[in-house]
């Protein structure tokens, strides 16, 4: 009896949708929230989207941030891609080798409140590193440029 009340709340839809990756309206949400966390305290948001905190990662949902003067990453969120921290996302290729840094660093630069769309590859967090389509929004937040994305598959 416990078993089949175990998996009927595994299978249910409530735990299924809890799995799933997150969708486009949740990735502009968070995605004004990070804005404007950066705009109220800057060294205190950047701490929260590197560590994940205050409902900066969601799933496969999570932030990050570049330097519009350099390119250079300074938070992100996705725990499988810190190795990221520090480098120059207008360096940054897919496996196609299309460089979708370029056009993130190049969508950040729109006035602010305006939003970019930048589709690529790139693994989903907690999975294997195989690449799948994302569709990251980017916007300006200051003296930053921050994203989020969220995968197709």
């Amino acid at each position: 009896m416990g078993a089949a009340s175990a998996a009927i709340v595994a299978l249910s839809p409530a735990a299924f949708a809890q799995q799933a990756g997150g969708a486009a309206a949740e990735a502009k949400s968070m995605l004004e929230r990070a804005v404007a966390a950066v705009k109220a305290d800057k060294p205190r948001a950047l701490e929260m989207f590197n560590k994940g905190e205050g409902g900066f990662l969601d799933r496969d949902l999570y932030v990050f941030c570049d330097s519009l003067a350099d390119g250079k990453v300074v938070a992100i969120g996705n725990p499988n891609a810190k190795y990221l921290l520090g480098k120059d996302a207008r360096a940054l290729m897919d496996v196609t080798g299309k460089a979708y840094g370029r056009e993130i660093f190049d969508g950040q630069h729109k006035p602010e409140g305006q939003f970019a769309e930048v589709r690529y590859l790139f693994p989903r967090p907690g999975a294997d590193d195989t690449p799948v389509p994302k569709v990251t929004l980017v916007a300006k937040a200051g003296d930053l440029g921050c994203g989020v994305g969220y995968y197709k598959q």
